[in-house]
């Protein structure tokens, strides 16, 4: 009876969908059949093998990005009943129905649920959010980091870009060019490296610039919402403190 009531049990969506960039808005109603154990990704894996709405009717597969399906790469980032997350770590049956989807609406729409994270990308280009190493050649074994810094730093490094800190953010819209609390993590990140310390000046003096730190309004929806736990109010205030001494420094340098 158990098995028979579940085969009969169907999962409802309603699904925000847009065509093309310059295109509008529309929801499309699906019914998927549930199973145990289903998450967002599988219902939409379910949806473009059957493209048929709940009324009946055939619509084009709905597009979505997923890559690893392990809350690692953060490319299935969406919004989930009003949300910001990861659809593929999103279990059915602790969401409430109807299940409502949605593209992260500060980042531009590609189609459907797939958006292009551009603005992010080029955040991290410009605090050069990497260690510059000459690759030409045997540089040998790098710099020992001190354990007690290693431990904070490896929970800065498990950012994945997925965009949600950027979306739960209200200082990050099309209004303002708030650089976002992921890239200022990473300044600290790289900064803390025996290697990129070196260049430690040059990202805090970009995050001195227009829509840098001074964007942040201290709402503190970044790290409430990351599903990697990563302090970002934390890395916010450390990089608040470095741009002000920075600040001082360069003044009485003059």
């Amino acid at each position: 009876m158990a098995e028979t009531a579940t085969a009969q049990r169907t999962v409802k969506f309603i699904i925000t969908r847009r065509e093309t960039p310059e295109a509008a808005p529309y929801t499309e109603e699906f019914e998927v059949p549930y199973r145990p154990n289903m998450n967002v990704i599988s219902a939409l894996m379910e949806i473009q093998r059957n493209p048929v709405k709940a009324d009946g009717n055939k619509t084009a597969p709905v597009c979505w990005e997923s890559n690893c399906l392990e809350e690692v790469c953060g490319a299935c980032s969406m919004v989930i009943n009003g949300k910001p997350r990861q659809a593929c770590s999103a279990l059915i049956d602790k969401l409430e129905q109807p299940i409502r989807l949605e593209p992260m609406s500060t980042f531009p729409v590609v189609r459907d649920l797939v958006i292009n994270r551009e603005r992010m990308f080029q955040a991290l280009k410009k605090v050069k959010a990497w260690i510059p190493i000459d690759g030409t050649y045997d540089l040998g074994p790098g710099p020992r980091m001190a354990e007690s810094k290693r431990q904070w730093a490896y929970e800065l490094s498990k950012c994945m870009t997925c965009g949600v800190c950027l979306e739960a953010c209200p200082n990050v819209n099309e209004r303002n060019s708030f650089i976002g609390p992921a890239a200022i993590s990473q300044v600290r990140l790289f900064n803390a490296h025996p290697t990129g310390e070196m260049n430690a000046h040059e990202r805090l003096d970009e995050l001195m610039e227009d829509g840098g730190i001074e964007g942040c309004g201290n709402s503190q929806n970044c790290v409430r919402s990351c599903p990697k736990g990563i302090p970002l109010t934390t890395s916010i205030a450390a990089i608040n403190g470095d741009t002000t001494k920075r600040l001082f420094k360069k003044w009485l340098s003059m």
